[in-house]
């Protein structure tokens, strides 16, 4: 039978094959009649003795032959003293196993679920089941039947069901009265909807268009969206303005609306440096902390390190060269003050500097911690200096936040800081707001904090502009590195990525070296061009393995973009297969094979470093395999495997092995080309950089400079000369509101 172009299945749970605890995706039997058929979809909580209507089609598996793929369910409770058994001894309940579902149904028969969830005190009459066990497995049945109705729900108005799990986590029973208080708290990012889909379900609901929850969730919106535009915060008319246009109201309704916002604490308002500025209450305190922070450091003076001159000479001689005068003054400062700066672009030696750095307060016997943004950062960080460097959400112990809570957290902060003397940041002009305050909060009363980067490069994806707004508050000091050494010298990529940084156009004759120009007029011609590069020409002519080359351009949408030039990749280095397992998500297909990165935080997802399966060094015992929660945005990694069984793909990313269900496909994206934001903090050695007509706002020097700084030992580009020379040519930056400059200088009223 059809319903809304969707086939329905009826029947009984016999078995649930997998269930993800997370997201509800799950892999059941369903005996419809006389047959027994495999079932998979978003499902959390079901349990064998279920009846389930199912709405959706069948699709056919290569491996796993004919299923049904439901879109969204009508569940209901098991009928009969066979199928109730079925349900509790499936272990649907916690704390009942067979042996005691076997008793129960023995004593309390089709009432059975009633006296569970209603007369829980019953219970204690089966031998073995206490007052307290009672109650406990009175409050597991009550939290699946809930989850149940709150699907049922959300499916009745519109809502696909899979954010149900994480709602019923944070609101409990409480959910679906939340809900309808305020179907906008599905816009919250913890639950994966958006501001329209809970506006259409707000609609549903019968919520008028000028209503205030509306309005202010619009508002909240905007800021949260401008967040991604790298905004801290907005101006009020600007902000009053594009709200009043996204719903179709008068602006004079969203005044007051934030008005009243203001006077709850829903949003902050604050005149910074001549703005009436409007944050959200998370982004005010990130920025107010993190200027707070860094000025009580810049403020204090270190005590003076009794034999400095001694100690430099030891950390120069553990370097094994001589530092130059502005490497010596950097030294210096590290050890003089408790906050400070260090920058400078390629081939001015800021590595050997921070190794001597590092060196300098090994000597003084600090415990130093060493630290990047991305986990390519901070592995060349580690291969530089020849000491651990974690990322910063690894370092600050990020991770699935606990029950009840919807936000992240980190384990280290405040109450629970770092155990360390120094803190060595690199890559810092990636850092956003949020991670820099983070830091800080999870740093000790007297630790020093060395912040390193190249001011010349994009600022961090994510919002505010700390790097670049602490280098020109003045309070911070800094030390600019200048001097090109020799041997940086003699690199094409790093002469020109200073003529670059300097307004000036190199020379785009290919001479040899390390520096490639191909002018391809059109977009067709440079993804071609860039797909043969990647393909055969570098591996065959240079040996280069295509895993080694990274292929960036500044535009993901346009002609010769990064989505463009991942499916043409795509075809040449991993094309479709028989044997080859492949599943499209969001419009984009993933194949056994693939590079692919994350383009958001996910703090649930588990991984396991290194094989489950891995021998001790005498091949006797298998080793315990380590571990944890996250991966993070920028994370790059490759599809191993894919199973239709679980609804999940394989995937390593360096030496963390996950496993994401398909669902959460949609947070990954094809990673053989990569914009040039997304490159950041990362060092390649090739990249391929594609340079056809894109946005005006992505022809400017820093994005350029930034591409060409990515390239290790080889860097081909390839487009119009004149996107080239308009890039170098164009210095201006996109402004973003950010108030930690005025607030470092004092020009917050």
């Amino acid at each position: 039978m059809e319903e809304n172009s969707l086939t329905v299945l009826e029947g009984t749970v016999r078995a649930v094959i997998f269930q993800n605890p997370e997201n509800g995706y799950t892999v059941l039997r369903l005996t419809v009649g006389d047959e027994t058929v495999t079932c998979v979809g978003t499902l959390p909580g079901v349990a064998a003795g279920e009846g389930l209507r199912l709405y959706g089609a069948w699709t056919s598996h290569a491996s796993y032959g004919q299923q049904f793929k439901a879109e969204h369910a009508e569940r209901s409770l098991p009928v009969g003293s066979a199928a109730i058994y079925d349900y509790l001894a499936s272990g649907a309940i916690r704390g009942i196993g067979a042996r005691t579902a076997r008793l129960i149904v023995s004593e309390f028969g089709a009432q059975t679920l009633d006296v569970i969830e209603n007369s829980p005190e019953e219970l204690v009459k089966i031998k073995g089941i206490t007052q307290k066990k009672a109650e406990a497995m009175s409050r597991s049945f009550r939290e699946q039947t809930g989850l149940r109705r709150l699907m049922e729900f959300l499916v009745d108005n519109g809502v696909k069901p899979v954010s149900a799990a994480r709602l019923y986590r944070v609101y409990g029973e409480e959910a679906e009265a939340e809900l309808t208080r305020n179907p906008y708290i599905l816009a919250d990012e913890y639950f994966g909807l958006d501001f329209f889909t809970a506006d259409a379900f707000a609609v549903k609901l019968g919520f008028a268009p000028d209503a205030r929850e509306r309005v202010g969730a619009a508002v909240a919106f905007e800021l949260r969206h401008n967040e991604g535009n790298g905004h801290v915060f907005l101006p009020a008319d600007k902000l009053t303005a594009a709200t009043a246009q996204l719903i179709e109201v008068s602006p004079e309704t969203v005044e007051g609306v934030m008005a009243a916002m203001t006077d709850s604490g829903e949003l902050v308002r604050e005149r910074v440096a001549g703005v009436e500025a409007v944050y959200l209450p998370d982004m005010y305190e990130a920025e107010t902390e993190v200027a707070s922070r860094l000025a009580a450091l810049a403020s204090r003076r270190a005590d003076k390190v009794p034999g400095l001159d001694i100690l430099m000479q030891r950390a120069q001689y553990g370097c094994g060269i001589t530092f130059a005068q502005k490497q010596r003054m950097a030294l210096e400062l590290a050890a003089s003050s408790h906050v400070c700066v260090l920058t400078g672009g390629p081939g001015t030696g800021k590595t050997t500097t921070v190794r001597g750095i590092l060196g300098l307060y090994d000597e003084m016997g600090l415990r130093t911690l060493l630290t990047a943004p991305t986990g390519r950062a901070a592995k060349r960080l580690t291969e530089l200096t020849g000491r651990e460097a974690q990322t910063v959400h690894r370092l600050l112990g990020a991770g699935a936040p606990e029950a009840g809570e919807a936000m992240r957290e980190f384990q280290k902060c405040a109450e629970d800081q770092l155990e360390c003397d120094a803190v060595i940041l690199d890559e810092t002009s990636m850092v956003d707001i949020k991670l820099m305050a983070a830091l800080l909060d999870a740093m000790p009363a007297g630790c020093r904090l060395v912040m390193v980067g190249d001011a010349d490069q994009l600022p961090s994806v994510g919002p505010g502009n700390v790097f670049g707004d602490v280098i020109r508050s003045g309070v911070v000091p800094v030390i600019a590195l200048t001097d090109i050494f020799r041997q940086a010298r003699e690199s094409a990529i790093v002469k020109n990525a200073h003529c670059i940084n300097r307004g000036e156009v190199p020379s785009l004759k290919n001479a040899g070296g390390d520096f490639f120009f191909l002018r391809r007029p059109d977009p067709e011609g440079v993804t071609r061009t860039v797909t043969e590069l990647i393909s055969s020409r570098l591996p065959k002519n240079m040996g280069i393995d295509p895993r080694d080359i990274q292929v960036l351009s500044p535009s993901r949408k346009y002609a010769g973009g990064t989505r463009e030039l991942n499916e043409a990749i795509q075809r040449e280095l991993n094309p479709p297969s028989p044997d080859k397992k492949e599943k499209t998500v969001g419009g984009v297909t993933f194949r056994v094979g693939d590079r692919v990165m994350q383009t958001r935080n996910n703090y649930d997802i588990l991984w396991v470093k290194g094989d489950s399966a891995q021998k001790t060094d005498d091949d006797t015992a298998p080793t315990k395999a380590e571990t944890g929660t996250g991966i993070f945005n920028g994370d790059v990694g490759y599809i191993e495997d894919m199973d239709e069984g679980t609804g999940a793909a394989r995937i390593r990313f360096d030496d963390r092995l996950v496993t994401c269900p398909f669902e959460e496909m949609t947070e990954l994206e094809l990673a053989y080309a990569v914009t040039v934001h997304k490159a950041q903090g990362s060092e390649y050695r090739a990249v391929i950089l594609a340079l056809p007509k894109c946005p005006p706002g992505l022809i400017s020097r820093s994005v350029l400079y930034t591409a060409v700084t990515r390239a290790r030992e080889l860097l081909i580009v390839t487009g119009g000369a004149e996107i080239f020379a308009a890039m170098v040519a164009n210095d201006k930056r996109q402004r973003r509101y950010s108030g930690l400059r005025a607030r470092l200088a004092g020009e917050v009223t």
